[in-house]
């Protein structure tokens, strides 16, 4: 089997590109910008990514990247595939552009590809299907994705208002006044922000919540799999 293809030239390239994104987000990602960034000319940024769109997806291969990837001989397929998903997890809140990426640009390379093989023949470890493995790995990208969306919603909103010339904290706090003063009038709304630690648990604490719905889709998908073989 041909080993997958490898460039560590381009990735040294694409580091500043993922500093900049990190610092600004894909609205602040520009040609000109990233050639100031390197000092050298937006012409010959275009010469070595050609636009964009594919700048973008250079970055985005490079951080799957950093996710490391559980030895299945040594695991169990639901040891790895929390792995993997944690991992997931940490990648996007370290680059939080990523999950807006994620709706406007075409995402794949190498380790984009690698990491996908290896969360599929986690679940085909586990004794699923081809299309098992399939929906079940789709399954847990998804619910990845969707917690760690809070997060980058969260860094995004704090740089546009900064952008703004406002103050983000002031906004965000004028923002929560209004919305509780409207969930008050809701019975089951008002009782969680009348009790102080259930109004503040998930605020201090996102992480639980991602781990309690991750143990709770693998249990599902473990007994999905033990009905099918039962």
């Amino acid at each position: 089997m041909p080993s997958p293809p490898s460039s560590r030239g381009a990735a040294n390239r694409i580091r500043p590109d993922i500093e900049l994104l990190d610092e600004e987000g894909l609205d602040g990602l520009n040609m000109r910008s990233l050639g100031k960034r390197l000092d050298s000319a937006a012409t010959a940024m275009y010469w070595h990514v050609k636009n964009k769109d594919n700048l973008v997806r250079l970055a985005t291969d490079e951080i799957w990247g950093e996710i490391e990837l559980p030895d299945l001989e040594d695991l169990d397929w639901r040891t790895a595939a929390e792995a993997l998903a944690d991992g997931m997890y940490a990648m996007i809140t370290r680059h939080p552009w990523i999950a807006q990426a994620q709706a406007g640009y075409l995402h794949y390379g190498p380790n984009k590809s690698r990491y996908d093989d290896r969360i599929l023949a986690a679940f085909e470890k586990a004794g699923f299907d081809d299309a098992g493995a399939d929906r079940a790995a789709a399954t847990l990208f998804m619910f990845v994705l969707g917690n760690a969306v809070g997060h980058a919603a969260d860094v995004s909103l704090n740089r546009r208002l900064s952008r703004k010339g406002e103050d983000a904290e002031t906004q965000l706090a004028q923002a929560m006044s209004e919305a509780t003063e409207i969930a008050g009038h809701y019975p089951r709304l008002r009782r969680r922000l009348e009790n102080p630690t259930t109004a503040n648990d998930y605020n201090a604490a996102p992480e639980s919540s991602f781990t309690f719905g991750l143990t709770a889709l693998l249990d599902g998908l473990r007994d999905r799999l033990t009905g099918a073989l039962g």
